[in-house]
């Protein structure tokens, strides 16, 4: 399939996918998932985004994932999502954007560091014909190890070699700091660790403020609870606009349709819950297009009210976002 420039970015945002073929799918045969590279290209104005499935996880689902709410409810809501409801598919969806002339991944997924069925970043990239040494920076919106770990290989050489690495200072500060380093409590080590294994050594780090731009038309938000230093982004290109919410949510299913719901994954849930009903309403009340980083890919789409709450609506091939 072809997909020229102005196919692509006519009407401000438009979609397309970029087709592989892989063994077995002419002769009627399915392939295995993890063979397959995802990426989904779309237009924001003169701006274009590429996202990476960088690929998933089924997370077994008991009572403390949800930690406010019955496990029950938990169930029948993923029951009406048409999911399964004793495990819970967690998606990774990257983004490369080309802004300015400039080559932008936004959260760096696994690499080769990650679980079984990810590092889709590498494989996606590959299929679209671009180089990872022609990256030339990387934004990361958090520390968790699922948007940090792909920085670097197994080997510890950068995964993006000539590329910027900005990370947001609250985040920071927070991670890196010397006495949490010498000290971690015990629900922070792992994490604590996979930090240390990823900025510790081997890679030059710029830091970034919230409310200003990160690089031209990029700006950070500060949207924390999910950890201290949790950040989104608003892309901003041609007069149009895409909100990059990173982990506001988790999947949809729960979070958008139950945003008062609290993950296992936020350190603050109380802050992360206040964060998520401020940003939803921002999404909904101006209709700004948002992708997500743990949506079903491609993981863009916009929100709406629904019944005192919020739904996530999927964009749709070859229909504007905006």
């Amino acid at each position: 399939m072809s997909m020229n420039r102005r196919t692509l970015m006519a009407g401000g945002i438009l979609a397309g996918p970029i087709l592989a073929s892989a063994p077995g799918l002419a002769g009627g045969g399915a392939a295995p998932a993890a063979d397959l590279p995802g990426a989904y290209r779309y237009g924001v104005g003169e701006a274009s985004v590429l996202a990476l499935h960088e690929g998933g996880v089924k997370r077994p689902l008991d009572a403390g994932f949800v930690r406010n709410a019955p496990l029950p409810e938990v169930q029948g809501a993923l029951a009406r999502a048409f999911l399964p409801t004793d495990t819970l598919p967690i998606t990774f969806t990257p983004l490369l954007l080309t802004l300015g002339g400039k080559r932008v991944l936004v959260d760096a997924g696994f690499a080769d560091q990650g679980p079984p069925g990810t590092g889709g970043v590498l494989r996606g990239l590959a299929l679209a014909g671009i180089d990872p040494g022609t990256v030339d920076a990387v934004v990361i919106s958090h520390f968790h190890p699922d948007h940090i770990l792909g920085l670097k290989r197994k080997d510890g050489s950068p995964t993006f070699p000539n590329a910027q690495v900005l990370v947001p200072e609250a985040e920071w500060r927070f991670w890196m700091d010397d006495g949490r380093i010498a000290n971690p409590p015990d629900a922070l080590k792992a994490n604590l660790a996979a930090v240390q294994k990823t900025f510790g050594s081997g890679l030059t780090v710029d830091r970034y403020s919230w409310d200003k731009e990160v690089l031209p038309g990029l700006t950070a938000l500060g949207t924390p609870g999910h950890t201290p230093g949790h950040t989104s982004f608003r892309l901003e290109s041609g007069g149009k606009r895409l909100l990059i919410a990173s982990d506001i949510t988790n999947h949809p299913a729960l979070f958008v349709r139950h945003p008062d719901w609290s993950a296992l994954f936020d350190m603050d849930a109380d802050q992360a819950r206040a964060t998520r009903h401020r940003m939803l309403a921002l999404m909904a009340d101006e209709r700004v297009p948002v992708a997500f980083y743990h949506a079903p890919f491609p993981a863009a789409g916009h929100i709406a009210k629904a019944d005192g709450a919020y739904e996530f609506v999927p964009l749709q091939w070859g229909v504007d976002l905006a």
